[in-house]
């Protein structure tokens, strides 16, 4: 049984517990630091104590995937917040030149994430003062890559987006991407050098023009520099990273899994994403490239089908959309039949759901009542389009090797209440059983926020189990739902499927 490491960008179930899952289920001896050596939220993680686990267990693992962010910075959030110098940060990823030179026969997989530029004005999540000047500086990211890649006729718009900005905030938060941009450089010249088997640095919540577009290209032309582009990817992604290089790790040795992708509409690899900088298809692509996976032929020749329902033209974040997702440009229930015959064929078919972002297409969701879900490889609608799309390839490619069946249903069955029955259903009904509750910090109402969970998610759960894999030779239990963190972005389900 192999034994993998893993060090993950913090303790999220899809971060944590779902690529934990995926390696079991293939039989793999997964091992993760422990509990206070991880980060929670916006609290950072021990980075002594995760140095000290992984001397301690690197001379018995044949892999290891780790987040550079959790190791040199704290974790994937705290890497936006800390003060932490560079050279500290450099000093703490040298950890990784110690093990390979320990131990030779050590694979790496190492991921770290471009800084975003986020959306929301979330203060916590992000620098506290983004809360009061996150138009401010998402404009000045626009601004800043527009002139960088069309020159001084957007002079005027770059300095016009400075002058907003207080210039001790603006210094502050470029600082911090530049630091985290060196250890990413940083950690391509380990790449150069063997000392990692695979990196991947992606873009999460990224745009067409923004200071994580900037930061790409120059790892783009870092990447030229060295010649190691057979060994890196940089693509929109995150929280979904840990499940690639862990498909990779499985996979050693193997031939690259081959994916045939059916979209749900035949215009479908040209639908536009909100958090992602390119279409859908060319999305596809970069993830399946970063797990290790190739485009089959043929359906026949396939090891897996990654069955992708797209949006008719555009993402949109309110169901139902009908302007952009739900058009004439896609037909879901000639989709569904597809999936049915797939599965009736005997084939492996994981579903990634990317219509929405954050949550399942409840229209889709109903349709797929009448497919028999216990049957499928994967199932995927969590968050961004790349999320989903990462998670989505890693159970299709990961299929063949299943040995054990209980962890796999497990971890589908988890996907399937996180992404559908909460995403997609029951958060919305949690916010609207509250007062106006913050997006980024339930304050006192996170108690009751948890009993409203419990409450709503508690039958839906059962119903699901029973409708589907109660006929399964499997024993099913099920704790109380609760929050991740104190806020309704996340919910943990803590379920055991023997």
């Amino acid at each position: 049984m192999p034994r993998l490491l893993l060090v993950p960008p913090d303790t999220r179930p899809p971060t944590l517990d779902l690529p934990v899952s995926l390696g079991r289920m293939t039989g793999a001896d997964m091992r993760v630091p422990p509990a206070g050596a991880l980060p929670h939220f916006f609290t950072p993680g021990d980075t002594d104590a995760l140095a000290d686990w992984l001397r301690a267990e690197g001379g018995q693992a044949g892999a290891l995937v780790v987040c550079l962010e959790t190791l040199c910075l704290g974790g994937m959030i705290p890497a936006r917040r800390v003060a932490d110098p560079l050279d500290t940060a450099l000093r703490r990823l040298e950890v990784l030149r110690e093990l390979k030179g320990r131990h030779p026969n050590l694979r790496i997989y190492a991921f770290g994430v471009v800084v975003r530029v986020a959306h929301d004005n979330d203060p916590h999540e992000e620098k506290p003062y983004y809360g009061d000047w996150g138009r401010e500086l998402r404009a000045y990211s626009t601004a800043f890559d527009r002139h960088a890649r069309h020159g001084e006729g957007e002079r005027a718009g770059l300095d016009a987006a400075r002058a907003a900005v207080p210039a001790d905030i603006l210094a502050d938060w470029l600082g911090t991407r530049e630091r985290n941009r060196a250890l990413h450089l940083a950690a391509l010249d380990l790449l150069a050098e063997g000392v990692l088997r695979h990196l991947c640095v992606t873009l999460d919540d990224t745009s067409e023009y923004g200071l994580a577009a900037y930061d790409r290209r120059m790892l783009e032309a870092r990447a030229d520099e060295l010649g190691v582009w057979d060994r890196f990817d940089t693509y929109p992604g995150a929280d979904e990273v840990p499940c690639a290089l862990l498909t990779r790790a499985l996979r050693e040795g193997l031939p690259s899994a081959r994916a045939w992708v059916r979209y749900s509409g035949t215009l479908g690899a040209g639908a536009g994403l909100i958090y992602e900088d390119r279409p859908a298809g060319e999305l596809v692509a970069a993830h399946l490239r970063a797990a290790g996976c190739v485009p089959a032929d043929s359906v026949q020749e396939a090891d897996f089908i990654l069955a992708v329902n797209t949006p008719g033209l555009r993402q949109a974040n309110v169901q139902p959309d009908l302007a952009t997702v739900d058009t004439p440009h896609r037909h879901l229930p000639a989709f569904v039949d597809a999936l049915r015959r797939d599965l009736a064929a005997g084939r492996a078919v994981s579903l990634a759901d990317i219509a929405y972002p954050n949550g399942a297409e409840r229209r889709l969701w109903g349709l797929l009542r009448g497919v028999p879900l216990a049957e499928l490889a994967g199932y995927s609608a969590w968050n961004t389009a790349g999320n989903t799309l990462g998670s989505a390839v890693a159970f299709g490619a990961l299929s063949p090797l299943v040995t054990d069946r209980a962890e796999h249903a497990g971890a589908l069955f988890s996907r399937l209440v996180d992404d559908a029955l909460y995403q997609a259903f029951v958060r919305a009904e949690v916010r609207s059983a509250l007062d106006r509750p913050s997006p980024f910090d339930l304050g006192e109402q996170y108690p009751q926020a948890e009993q409203e969970l419990r409450d709503r998610m508690g039958p839906r759960v059962q119903n699901l189990w029973d409708t589907h894999f109660a006929h399964l030779p499997l024993e099913f239990r099920v704790q109380p739902a609760r929050l991740a963190w104190p806020r309704l972005f996340t919910g943990v389900f803590p379920l055991t499927v023997r």
